[in-house]
């Protein structure tokens, strides 16, 4: 059987691991653009990490500290425009996906000079910056995979910034950093891990490599979702360790499978209605994996067992638990969400390409009333 795998990002893990391993960012330039949120690396401690390390190897830095949560090419050229300015020659990003995404984007704008249309259509001319990811949330796995996805005001939805230059060179999970979450945060990154294991389980890229790390990241983040559905308080370190672990597989496998319909239904969501995005993904996970069971009986029961939940009713009822009280659409959303749906390049890779209809009717059982 023919398959490939590629991941050249160097992970190092642990307590601590960004002053133990500081010796590793030596080499990917003399000068840092640090890329991050307004709050995440000073509230977790990540940025001062980051900065002492630098300082230890004699690197200098500049920061880049305005990514907001769902940014665009907006921000990400005026982090390449000040990265250009200082003579930049390598990127860390600091945060969840969003600073992490754009860090990525803005390693390829610093040296390449794109319209808003090339952004989105490799090859390039020059090869992205070096980049280290150091996550402080639990649930994209942006920190090893070679994505970027940003706002598009122009689709009204999200758009995927993929090459292989943006995979990370090194990654630093710690987990103490993300010990300050919010409960809310925690739940909705966690939610977007689970999206990408199920989805890269059932995506037409899927390879039994990619499938048996899939299966590997849900048993790991099952207990972890019924530990926080059981508790409503914050999460134990070593469950922050076990959210974070299955988070990092979780982009592991997607960096081979991508994504899914699944993505697609949550992109409006958060686009038109602000919804976090791990939370818009699983907010139409279980109506999903119904669409996909009566041709995909085998493939999708092995997911839920492998979290093990009792069937697609025992999903519902986890995530139902963790999902609390849930929006509502309305039928003119209905139509705009999944006209704009259908589009994505995310179909493609779906095992059984939903029509708009499909997609209406996947809105409509999400969000209908109990």
């Amino acid at each position: 059987m023919s398959q490939a795998f590629f991941l050249p990002t160097r992970v190092f893990s642990g307590d601590d691991c960004v002053k133990t391993h500081a010796a590793a960012l030596w080499g990917l330039g003399t000068k840092a653009l640090i890329v991050t949120g307004r709050n995440s690396a000073r509230a977790t401690g990540a940025g001062a990490d980051v900065e002492a390390a630098l300082r230890s190897l004699g690197r200098p830095f500049v920061v880049y500290d305005a990514v907001p949560p769902n940014p665009g090419l907006k921000e990400v050229r005026e982090a390449a425009a000040l990265a250009r300015s200082q003579n930049v020659d390598f990127i860390v990003g600091i945060g969840g996906g969003s600073p992490l995404d754009a860090a990525k984007a803005v390693a390829l704008l610093t040296v390449n000079d794109l319209d808003d249309d090339a952004v989105y259509s490799p090859p390039y001319s020059r090869p992205p910056l070096p980049l280290a990811a150091v996550p402080t949330t639990a649930g994209t796995g942006s920190e090893v995979t070679p994505y970027a996805i940003l706002t598009n005001d122009k689709l009204r939805s999200k758009s995927n910034l993929s090459h292989e230059g943006l995979f990370p060179r090194l990654a630093f999970l710690d987990a103490r950093y993300t010990q300050s979450l919010p409960r809310t945060v925690t739940v909705n990154t966690a939610l977007d891990a689970l999206s990408h294991l199920v989805e890269g389980y059932l995506a037409v890229r899927a390879t039994p490599l990619s499938r048996s790390l899939a299966l590997q990241g849900l048993a790991l983040l099952g207990p972890g979702l019924r530990a926080l559905a059981a508790d409503p308080g914050l999460p134990s370190p070593t469950l922050r360790e076990t959210l974070l672990l299955a988070s990092t597989t979780a982009g592991m496998v997607i960096a081979h499978t991508g994504t899914t319909a699944g993505h697609a239904l949550g992109y409006s969501l958060t686009y038109f209605r602000g919804i976090d995005h791990g939370r818009a993904n699983a907010l139409t996970m279980t109506e999903y994996l119904a669409y996909l069971r009566p041709t995909q009986a085998a493939l999708v029961d092995r997911v839920l067992a492998a979290l093990p939940v009792d069937g697609i009713s025992g999903l519902k009822s986890l995530l139902d638990s963790l999902l609390g009280t849930k929006e509502r659409l309305t039928e003119a959303e209905i139509e705009t969400y999944s006209g704009i749906a259908v589009k994505a390049r995310n179909m493609a890779n779906t095992l059984v390409p939903p029509t708009q209809a499909d997609l209406a009717a996947l809105y409509r059982k999400s969000f209908e009333s109990p």
